[in-house]
């Protein structure tokens, strides 16, 4: 009896992309809701506003390219694509700031590449740095956490702040504008204090910024659940990090008054969520175990550099993009060799 067997793959774990991404929106709860916690609900406005975008603008470039919507709009990944965005901005960014950024994050980030898993750049990377190159004071309205300023706006006031550009009375412009801790020692390491001079003012805790520090252990324990339940490999996160603490230990062993400590770069910036959602996005990033490796060393080197020596802040976001071109060379030259063949 002549048997017929199906073409590969034979073997299916059940994740669909729709239930990696949905997993991968849960893993963020615990951060947004610290991030509510600390900011108010400028981040949910945000989420909603950076979702409903890319989805609109997803449907829409869907429709010119002739392509089905059911099948691509429930994948997920545009919801995915709104949410790191969203997270990426200030809480009370203005409203055509959000919009601007997710629908050049899908159109330029995305589709004009062909749709997902032909994109080469993490869209939502694209989106963010194109916003911080096109409109630099409108990314500096960081509203000041809510043990430091005197009045967290509510819903109410948030909704009327984003879309109407009116200014809670309790509050004042120097509230909306307070910088990050990453901006305040960059700047105050311009003014020739020591980093220990800066990190007793107030804006600073044990681990990193104030409302930064659980904002981060939040999205730390997302990730790692992520890693338990094999949505995301350990490769990037680990060399991301560990190559980020490395080059922060011992530039701050050897001169700590002009380096700030690993644990502060850990938990004041982007860097585990950038670890831990962005890097880790498999279509930008790269594939291979070794080139993984690679991949999420490169990022942390570059985030280390641009912050500690370039002209921004943080520097997650150009790493990764400067990685993602890299990836297709890494893995051409990390792809395990078939044996009896050559590796081209």
């Amino acid at each position: 009896m002549a048997l017929s067997t199906p073409t590969s793959p034979h073997i299916h774990n059940g994740n669909s992309v729709t239930k990696v991404m949905l997993q991968v929106v849960a893993a963020l709860v615990p951060g947004v809701m610290a991030y509510v916690w600390f900011f108010g609900p400028g981040v949910v406005v945000n989420m909603v506003l950076a979702t409903v975008t890319a989805l609109a603008v997803e449907a829409l470039s869907l429709a010119v390219r002739g392509r089905p919507l059911p099948p691509f709009l429930s994948d997920g990944s545009a919801v995915v694509t709104g949410c790191l965005l969203a997270l990426a901005l200030p809480p009370l960014a203005p409203w055509w700031l959000v919009v601007l950024g997710a629908a050049f994050a899908i159109i330029i980030g995305k589709q004009l590449f062909g749709g997902l898993g032909f994109n080469p750049f993490n869209p939502a990377m694209l989106g963010y740095v194109m916003l911080l190159i096109s409109f630099p004071v409108e990314m500096t309205h960081w509203l000041a956490p809510a043990m430091l300023a005197p009045h967290t706006p509510d819903l109410g006031e948030t909704l009327r702040y984003v879309f109407a550009g009116q200014l809670p009375p309790a509050l004042t412009l120097d509230s909306l504008t307070m910088a990050t801790p990453l901006d305040a020692v960059k700047t105050q390491l311009g003014l020739d204090l020591s980093v220990g001079e800066i990190v007793r003012q107030p804006q600073f805790g044990a681990l990193g910024g104030v409302g930064w520090q659980w904002i981060n252990l939040a999205f730390l324990a997302g990730g790692l659940w992520l890693i338990r339940k094999k949505i995301i490999g350990w490769q990037i996160p680990v060399s991301m990090l560990g190559t980020l603490t490395l080059l922060a230990t011992v530039f701050h062993l050897i001169d700590a008054e002009h380096y700030a400590s690993p644990l502060f770069h850990l938990f004041s910036g982007a860097a585990l969520l950038g670890a831990f959602f962005i890097a880790t996005d498999p279509v930008s990033a790269s594939t291979t175990p070794r080139g993984r490796l690679i991949f999420g060393a490169g990022i942390g080197l570059l985030t280390y550099v641009i912050r500690t020596f370039g002209g921004y802040p943080d520097g997650v976001a150009f790493a990764v993009l400067l990685m993602n071109m890299a990836a297709p060379l890494i893995d051409h030259y990390t792809r395990p060799r078939v044996y009896g063949h050559d590796r081209d």
